[in-house]
């Protein structure tokens, strides 16, 4: 069964830091592209950082640029966001997605597989 599974959600004070894990089974992520993505209430879903396929440069989103960072961990076919210089209005609702097929540049595209959500709230 092809599922990706989240971990690593929580509360923390502003300026903290946080990471968060995404877990593949059913397939292996090597050659797939991957992604952060959040949503808050009565928001559309925002892309925040990917990876493409091909293994180019790192996508951002201006919102989390400089702040955020995303890497594969190949050995346990994972990725994770880390999640520095945390703002209140970075709370939401955060997803991984990966894919297949997506290239450079890797937003705007639609995504294939995705992990189930995890809360992260940053607050005081």
């Amino acid at each position: 069964q092809v599922q990706l599974v989240e971990s690593g959600g929580g509360l923390v004070q502003p300026g903290g830091s946080l990471r968060l894990s995404c877990a593949a089974s059913g397939f292996s992520l090597d050659f797939y592209a991957i992604a952060w993505f959040r949503q808050t209430p009565g928001k559309e879903r925002e892309e925040l950082l990917c990876i493409p396929a091909t293994g180019g440069a790192t996508n951002y989103a201006d919102s989390v640029k400089g702040r955020f960072s995303i890497s594969r961990d190949l050995s346990k076919n994972a990725f994770v966001v880390q999640m520095n210089s945390l703002k209140p209005e970075d709370t939401a609702v955060y997803y991984c997605a990966a894919d297949p097929m997506i290239g450079a540049p890797c937003f705007g595209y639609p995504w294939d597989y995705w992990g189930q959500g995890t809360q992260v709230t940053v607050s005081s």
